[in-house]
């Protein structure tokens, strides 16, 4: 990092179905709660990068740029960032180069999403637009088919069992439960996970992340400090397509971005001790904690047969199966759970990874917790 860029407040909203609220609503929920933990006040903020997917498909909305910087009483400036289900991601990293160039001081990052009004055809069909329309789409297939694929094939390869891939659902699902924020805040065993309705096969319905509302919301400075530092954040990227790629079984968007992030941060794997994962199917949190350099090719599922037997965390805001998956609020979300939970366990280092379609992009962001060097970005004022 070419300056220092410190996490310095922090809101979102639960995740789940908000009938009576819209993309404005959410925002302002969000954004209202990361002023309000802030050691600074909304007039202190340079500019806005809003995450944003779907605006177009599923509300009849774009421009959510200027519509979030007018929840703020000056109008800063604003941009959005598209880049599927590392919109939020994506937006961390944007507003950082913009802090590290010094075009800026203080910059609101906020990812926003309104998905449950629409059908379940028009969301699938809007979520399609994360992958190659010529090759994907016209074979007919969906995130689910695609995922659906890559499980197969990771199953040939690698032996894994439908009841190993279960296991990965019902944790999530078990650490959801302490997460006000989440959806989904009720148990869920391996064996409902394996009954549930049949998707795409192999993967049934309790293998994959719901269609949800929400936002989060960050604000980013090199002016303020706080007790979180963002360590590293790093992008990369691959063919859009699995038909582009060597294999399906690992994604080498995620094993580039890892590698520079641990080089940017100077930090070893084996420091760090949180992670939020893209466990947008389950099969996906598997391969990433490979990708990730956590586990050996097909050992991934050996976390979630015993999770308390490793020094690090997975998931344990519930990821994006229990906690819900609006698209470009996760990757906020994500670096916010990771955050909070370094605060609560004293610990240094933490890790979050969010891609988008089928890990065509993919961004890693490495934080660090310096619990003496200034006030949490979670205490009000």
């Amino acid at each position: 990092m070419q300056r220092d860029t410190f996490l310095i407040g922090a809101g979102q909203t639960p995740f789940g179905e908000h009938w009576n609220k819209g993309i404005r609503e959410l925002m302002d929920d969000a954004v209202d709660k990361a002023i309000e933990a802030a050691p600074c006040s909304a007039l202190d903020i340079d500019c806005v990068i809003v995450a944003n997917m779907l605006g177009e498909s599923l509300s009849n909305q774009a421009h959510i740029g200027a519509i979030a910087a007018a929840l703020l009483p000056h109008h800063p400036p604003a941009l959005r960032v598209e880049s599927a289900c590392a919109s939020g991601a994506v937006a961390l990293h944007t507003a950082i180069g913009l802090l590290e160039s010094g075009r800026a001081e203080t910059v609101l990052v906020v990812g926003v999403e309104k998905m449950t009004d629409a059908s379940t055809d028009h969301v699938a069909a809007a979520l399609m637009g994360a992958a190659d329309a010529e090759r994907d789409l016209s074979a007919g297939l969906t995130f689910p088919g695609i995922f659906g694929l890559v499980a197969t094939r990771y199953m040939y390869e690698h032996g894994l069992s439908r009841e190993d891939l279960s296991l990965v659902s019902s944790i999530h699902h078990q650490f959801a439960k302490e997460n006000p924020y989440a959806q989904f805040r009720s148990a869920v065993s391996s064996h409902d996970v394996s009954k549930s309705t049949l998707v795409a096969d192999p993967l049934r319905l309790l293998d994959c992340s719901p269609i949800s509302d929400g936002a989060a919301a960050v604000i980013l400075s090199t002016k303020h400090k706080s007790s979180m530092r963002i360590a590293a954040t790093q992008l990369a990227t691959d063919s859009v397509s699995l038909a582009d790629r060597p294999t399906i079984t690992s994604f080498a968007a995620t094993r580039e971005a890892m590698h520079s992030a641990l080089a940017e941060s100077d930090v070893r794997r084996e420091q760090i001790d949180h992670l939020e994962l893209h466990d947008c199917f389950s099969i996906a949190a598997v391969i990433n904690l490979e990708d990730l350099g956590f586990f050996e090719p097909g050992k991934g599922v050996d976390y979630y047969r015993n999770p308390e037997a490793y020094e690090f965390t997975v998931n344990r805001s519930g990821g994006l199966k229990g906690c819900g998956h609006p698209v470009a609020a996760t990757g906020i979300k994500q670096m916010i759970d990771v955050c909070k939970q370094l605060e609560r366990s004293g610990k240094h280092y933490g890790l979050t990874q969010n891609f988008g379609g089928a890990c065509a992009t993919c961004a890693v962001h490495i934080v660090e917790h310096r619990a003496a060097a200034g006030a949490s970005p979670f205490s009000t004022q």
